[in-house]
């Protein structure tokens, strides 16, 4: 858009007419924007006529430096303008319509469906039942949770006797037999018992490999004695439970 063909006389001619619609409403810094603009435009309008005129003052300098501001202020204008147009258009058809304010047809009322429940008064009445009938109050199951008692002692007693006879024995042939884990502990525990009395001797080749239980306690006689004497010992060591 150049603006040699902005027709400064119309866009003033409307803006009075606008201020005069506003009666004494009409905002300061409004007018005064105006004006601004209108001079700024006036100066660039007579700089482009006169290609050769010099700019001597800086201020009109700056300005002209403005001008793309300027016009994208008239660009808004103007788009405001014909948006305005627009409604202005979709408002007198709107005013044109008339809503058409009448009941259903009487030709049309047979063709809706009949509404069918599913639902018996008895499935209704057992529908209720259950919402008024009081909730059970939330367990928590224990069931998961054991409380198997194993004595070392007692188990420390049944290893004597079964290293005493066989001599030697892996960790795996002690465990075999254990239903829970908690008698995997006891055995491993009840034979720390054994290695701290020296009655045993562990012996492991490599690194996390099997373990290996050679008895070193005596005789079968004296292991056979000295498990009783554990099980009738009053003081009993207990693990878990």
């Amino acid at each position: 858009m150049d603006v040699t063909e902005v027709a400064l006389h119309k866009v003033t001619d409307e803006f009075i007419s606008h201020t005069k619609k506003l009666g004494e409403n009409w905002d300061l810094d409004e007018v005064t924007s105006f004006l601004v603009i209108a001079a700024t435009l006036l100066d660039l309008k007579a700089a482009r006529l006169v290609p050769s005129a010099e700019v001597e003052d800086e201020d009109d300098l700056a300005l002209l430096e403005a001008r793309d501001l300027l016009f994208a202020r008239l660009l808004q204008y103007r788009a405001y303008k014909q948006v305005a147009a627009l409604f202005g258009e979709l408002e007198a058809g709107a005013l044109r319509r008339y809503p058409r304010s009448v009941a259903l047809e009487d030709r049309f009322n047979d063709l809706l469906p009949e509404v069918m429940i599913g639902v018996s008064p008895q499935r209704f009445a057992e529908t209720a039942a259950s919402v008024f009938r009081p909730k059970p109050i939330p367990t928590v199951g224990l069931d998961h949770i054991h409380n198997h008692r194993v004595g070392i002692r007692e188990r420390a007693a049944e290893l004597r006797v079964v290293l005493a006879e066989n001599g030697t024995a892996t960790f795996a042939s002690l465990v075999v037999d254990c239903e829970h884990t908690i008698e995997i502990v006891a055995t491993f525990l009840a034979l720390l018992e054994l290695y701290r009395e020296a009655a045993i001797y562990l012996d492991q080749e490599d690194p996390l490999g099997e373990l290996i239980v050679r008895w070193t306690g005596g005789s079968l006689e004296e292991a056979a004695a000295q498990a009783e004497q554990d099980l009738a010992s009053t003081e009993e060591e207990e693990y878990g439970g």
